[in-house]
């Protein structure tokens, strides 16, 4: 009897000590991934620590009201001068020509697309959307810069079509996809009984989508509208390379053909000629202190707007309209008075008077006509505008592909594939470009891919709803709403000239991955949210614990979610010039990097200094244009295609 008890009181110690390691185990699991996910609150606060320790000098000496309002920017002069108030002018400017270029077209694709068009167009619209959202925004700058400011300098008889008008309308058509995406999520995300009311009570389709489905959804569209501004403000190298790059506020101020100049292209334009420490140094650091500031500002109010708005459905589902219904008429009349009279300054101002005269007739007609028109006449009209907008969107993608397509495939043979560059990029091949730009892209992923994926863990399975999570979903916001050029100005700061690792590959691959770490993290926690609950619960009652529970049971089915996201982060990330302008790349060389700790050659920023600094070199322009373009689109589509996939294959 004693030797059993002795026995039995082993067994119990060795379970014990089983539990306890088990225990031990699954605390220093979720440990790993807490700080995986506070992770990107880290780089937040890193980011505007390093920026205002180096730009804190400027604000010291200049003066914060002398910085910000100061009505010259001369950094070089005999006497310095460093006031940014016409490169805020510019940025204001810029965005606002973007968005009334956008947001018309935008909302009217997005009424298409979640209301009018048949699931098989459908099927093809929306992917072209999400590609046009691929596309590298030096592409877009290159072909702002070939083709749309030749069109402004012939069309309206200018010395030069490197203007304003350019750079809005170029931006404008870089945020088409953010709006429309998130605008016709809000659409398609407003109750079914909304709809079904207003038809049963006899309004036709156009008045069931202008008076209840748009005022329903209007605060998912007010969100939209903020992130396609966010997206504007912080774009860099497409602006850089239209917007004609003067200092100075447009004379009179809707002088859309002036020249102008952006806080983000002062920037890529000045930091790599600039002396580390000196005073020009300081106020470049203190202008991405401003542009930092303003981005988080629009991305918070964006976040916000798009919680509540998430917040509010799950309370409730039915939700209300957000104008309440005795001010929609006002606010209808208001609008469109100020939309016409916005119409007749701009086109007084810059369109020939036939031309203006025959907008202005078209408009008058319609406003003052619009009551005599039927219901059906006005529903017919609405709906033809929608579908050009529709139509309109498309072109333009058709347009820039057909461009960069055509006139690159004649550049595309095996030696331009395998050979290094010769007579600064007019001859030769892009070989070390394609390479570095692969290097960059491998290095970055997998940095981002395991913190972003223990960030998403973290989030979904070993924490509910609190401080510490609002905190770690904040950072991870900000991070995403990160101007892609604030990325370079850190990485060059922190961990070229901080850490000592110099302008090399390695330092390329870090700034990378921690600008696509939000999209890393985002996409994870969406494939870990449509993990069905009952399978956790099976598990865990089944003796597993929670580690075995989540790397047996949950992260499986997630896998396809998961490589999703890597993959939008690996064409994200082969696409960007920002972030390795002052970090990683160099623009020609014959070899490949025998270390991480060398420089490399990278196909943005290859074609970004041909277009700008390379004469007579038209050919590889477009050969390498169309080469990056295939790399980042390729990689999108797949993406598209492993989550259409899995969309059905889940359905069936």
């Amino acid at each position: 009897m004693v030797k059993f008890m002795k026995k039995m009181n082993g067994v119990f110690n060795a379970s014990e000590g089983t539990t306890r390691f088990s225990f031990l185990k699954e605390q220093a699991i979720k440990t790993v991934f807490f700080f995986t996910a506070f992770f990107a609150v880290i780089v937040v606060l890193f980011i505007l620590l390093f920026l205002l320790q180096d730009g804190y000098v400027i604000f010291e000496k200049v003066g914060v009201l002398a910085f910000l309002f100061g009505d010259s920017w001369a950094p070089t002069a005999v006497v310095p001068l460093y006031g940014i108030l016409p490169l805020i002018v510019g940025t204001l400017l810029v965005t606002l020509g973007a968005m009334v270029f956008a947001v018309p077209l935008s909302i009217g694709c997005a009424i298409y697309i979640s209301e009018l068009a048949s699931p098989r167009v459908k099927q093809v619209l929306k992917p072209a959307v999400e590609l046009l959202a691929g596309i590298p925004s030096v592409v877009y700058g290159f072909f702002g810069l070939i083709v749309l400011t030749n069109f402004i300098r012939v069309v309206f008889d200018l010395p030069t079509g490197e203007t304003w008008l350019a750079a809005s309308v170029l931006l404008g058509i870089m945020a088409l996809p953010t709006i429309i995406s998130v605008s016709e999520d809000a659409i398609s995300s407003v109750p079914r009984e909304y709809k079904e009311g207003s038809l049963a009570i006899g309004a036709n389709r156009w008045q069931t989508i202008s008076r209840v489905l748009v005022p329903a959804a209007l605060s998912g569209i007010a969100a939209a509208i903020i992130l396609g501004i966010g997206r504007a403000i912080g774009e860099t190298m497409a602006v850089l390379m239209v917007a004609g790059n003067a200092g100075i506020i447009p004379d009179p101020l809707w002088n859309i053909f002036s020249s102008v100049r952006t806080l983000t292209a002062t920037l890529g334009i000045e930091m790599g000629e600039v002396s580390v420490g000196s005073d020009h140094y300081s106020a470049l650091f203190g202008v991405a202190v401003v542009l930092l500031i303003i981005t988080l500002i629009v991305n918070i109010s964006a976040v916000t707007i798009l919680r509540r708005l998430k917040e509010g459905r799950t309370a409730h589902h039915a939700r209300k309209p957000f104008i309440p219904s005795s001010m929609q008429e006002s606010l209808k009349r208001v609008g469109e008075v100020s939309v016409i009279a916005a119409l007749i300054l701009f086109l007084l101002e810059a369109a020939p008077w036939y031309f203006a005269a025959v907008i202005l007739l078209v408009c008058g007609a319609f406003y003052f006509g619009r009551n005599r028109l039927s219901r059906k006449h006005i529903e017919k009209i609405a709906f033809g505008l929608i579908i050009a907008a529709a139509v309109i969107v498309i072109a333009i993608l058709v347009i820039i592909l057909q461009n960069i397509i055509l006139n690159g495939l004649p550049a595309l043979s095996w030696e331009f594939l395998t050979q290094p560059p010769q007579n600064l990029g007019r001859a030769g091949g892009i070989f070390p470009a394609i390479i570095g730009t692969l290097y960059l892209v491998t290095g970055a992923i997998a940095i981002a891919l395991p913190l972003g994926v223990g960030a998403a863990i973290y989030l979904i399975e070993y924490t509910r709803e609190g401080r510490i999570t609002r905190l770690i979903r904040t950072g991870v916001d900000l991070l995403n709403g990160t101007p892609s050029i604030v990325f370079g100005l850190f990485g060059f700061a922190f961990i070229v000239l901080y850490l000592g690792i110099g302008v090399s590959l390695l330092a390329g691959q870090i700034t990378l991955a921690l600008m696509v770490l939000p999209t890393v993290i985002r996409t994870t926690e969406e494939s870990l949210k449509n993990i069905p609950q009952s399978l956790r619960e099976g598990s865990l009652a089944l003796g597993a614990t929670r580690w075995q529970t989540i790397s047996r049971v949950v992260l499986p089915p997630a896998v396809p979610g998961i490589v999703t996201g890597a993959i939008l982060s690996i064409g994200r990330a082969a696409g960007e010039t920002a972030p390795i302008m002052f970090t990683a790349v160099i623009f020609s060389s014959r070899f490949l990097p025998n270390s991480v700790f060398q420089p490399v050659m990278a196909l943005p920023y290859h074609l970004f200094i041909l277009a700008t600094n390379v004469p007579g070199a038209s050919t590889n322009k477009y050969g390498t244009a169309l080469v990056l373009l295939m790399i980042v689109v390729g990689f999108y589509s797949v993406a598209i295609i492993v989550r259409n996939h899995f969309q059905n294959k889940s359905r069936g």
